[in-house]
């Protein structure tokens, strides 16, 4: 498949341009692995994992009102995972070292993601990932998006009083 010959050599020089950089993923928002270059990691396994942080992620600009996904940061003791909206099929996923110029990353994973966007959607065509035919609040018909409502619909746990009555200490 011409694609991932393609989106490889983009991975590659991806690599060239971010110093500290571990490897990077290129894979459908469905978990399937379009192009890899991850020595000593599972690309199905990280293409997977890449899908489920996406699907949070959705969610989550979605609950706070942000607009579209564009951009995902992990940070771990041992260095970053990012992750890039790669158009509406595709998602990049990076792993750097914990001493990456972030800023850098950030550049060139935006201008990368953008490029996997381009020739996913020549060779493939636009549209036909999970997310693809997801309503953002502007494209939504006939919704405005609401000022008062609230962020999300997580459970409120309320403190309960204990049982009984602890004891009073005695000094000693």
């Amino acid at each position: 498949m011409a694609v991932e010959t393609d989106v490889l050599d983009e991975l590659r020089r991806l690599r060239t341009r971010i110093p500290k950089l571990a490897g990077s993923l290129a894979a459908t928002v469905d978990g399937l692995v379009l192009a890899h270059d991850v020595p000593e990691t599972e690309p199905e396994g990280l293409a997977a994992l890449t899908a489920a942080a996406l699907g949070v992620a959705y969610r989550m600009t979605d609950a706070a009102g942000r607009g579209d996904f564009r951009e995902l940061l992990v940070r771990g003791a041992q260095g970053y995972i990012a992750t890039y909206a790669a158009g509406t099929t595709a998602v990049l996923t990076l792993l750097a070292d914990d001493r990456v110029n972030v800023g850098r990353l950030h550049l060139e994973g935006r201008r990368s993601g953008a490029r996997i966007a381009e020739l996913v959607d020549t060779h493939i065509g636009p549209g036909g990932g999970r997310h693809a035919e997801r309503f953002t609040a502007r494209d939504a018909p006939g919704e405005a998006r609401d000022p008062a409502r609230p962020i999300g619909t997580l459970p409120v746990r309320t403190p309960q009083r204990p049982a009984h009555r602890p004891r009073p200490q005695t000094g000693g």
